[in-house]
């Protein structure tokens, strides 16, 4: 669309524009910016080499910019990278998001991953080139100072992910909505709410890491009657062949990683098994508060 005297007519609600700090500092983006960081294990990081004329042009960065108005950060990454490098949002799998906040102005950093790298396409006259760049080698890079800053923690996690492990019979037990009644309806329930959690992600805090929000690989242990619920996406189902203690340290106990699980119970028996497995435990009443945010929010996935 143009505006008559040659120039595009900016989309209702674009946040492209200058922002002043009380400092003096400019940064791109009215309601803020966002970045993706899109990372393959073998290929590293998708970079882009920034245009002459641009913020610090001629350094190396994320595909990114402003955010636009009620737009939330993962939604302004994956569309800004889809324009300017033909990052498909479909292949996306989101890991985490850190946010610097620099009040009035705040700046996301969304890393993904994706099972197969894909060829970058330069979309818009932002960038001079595009290309995948082993981890290792992203420091001889002249480098955007802001990545600059943040790509030491960035790297130290891109091989990190969190696991929810959910002890869907002692969760369903510290909420009474008749889960007695109909075992398995009540464990579908709480298989429905973990898969809007999975969209939506989790805060930082509940694993104890670095970031903002954490995208966690999911699991629930069933037993009894509750095994009957339906599988539900973005969960992982475990239908306990015993008892359903004995299958989430059995969980515990077999991960790679126990200190990145996170159970999540009430029962301090159970609790005091899996934490010396080195397990983290989280409460039931949490994670129902989790629940109940993320489903009456928006999914936070690559594709909205």
């Amino acid at each position: 669309m143009d505006t008559g005297n040659g120039l595009p007519r900016r989309p209702l609600g674009s946040g492209d524009e200058w922002v002043e700090l009380p400092d003096g500092r400019r940064f791109w983006g009215r309601y803020g910016a966002a970045g993706l960081l899109v990372a393959h294990p073998e290929a590293g990081v998708l970079l882009q080499h920034r245009a002459g004329y641009s913020h610090f042009g001629g350094t190396w960065g994320l595909p990114g910019g402003a955010r636009h108005q009620d737009e939330s950060p993962v939604q302004a990454a994956v569309r800004e990278a889809g324009e300017e490098a033909g990052v498909p949002a479909g292949a996306l799998q989101l890991r985490l998001a850190s946010r610097l906040e620099l009040p009035p102005w705040s700046y996301t950093t969304v890393v993904a991953t994706v099972e197969e790298p894909f060829v970058p396409v330069i979309g818009d006259a932002e960038s001079i080139a595009l290309r995948w760049v082993p981890d290792d080698e992203v420091d001889s890079l002249p480098l955007h100072p802001g990545f600059a800053d943040s790509w030491p923690m960035l790297r130290g996690l891109l091989g990190v992910r969190p696991t929810l492990l959910v002890d869907v019979a002692n969760v369903m037990g510290s909420r009474p909505d008749g889960w007695w009644r109909d075992r398995a309806g009540a464990a579908g329930r709480v298989l429905g709410g973990l898969s809007a959690l999975a969209g939506a992600g989790m805060p930082s805090a509940d694993f104890g890491l670095p970031g903002s929000v954490w995208w966690p690989r999911v699991a629930a242990v069933l037993e009894g009657e509750a095994k009957a619920a339906p599988d539900q996406p973005d969960v992982e189902i475990v239908r306990a062949p015993r008892d359903g203690d004995g299958a989430v340290v059995d969980f515990v106990g077999s991960s790679d990683a126990p200190e990145r699980v996170t159970v999540v119970t009430a029962d301090r028996g159970l609790r005091d098994r899996v934490e010396r497995l080195g397990a983290r435990v989280l409460g039931p009443g949490r994670l129902w508060d989790l629940i109940d945010e993320a489903l009456s929010a928006p999914r936070s996935t690559p594709s909205s």
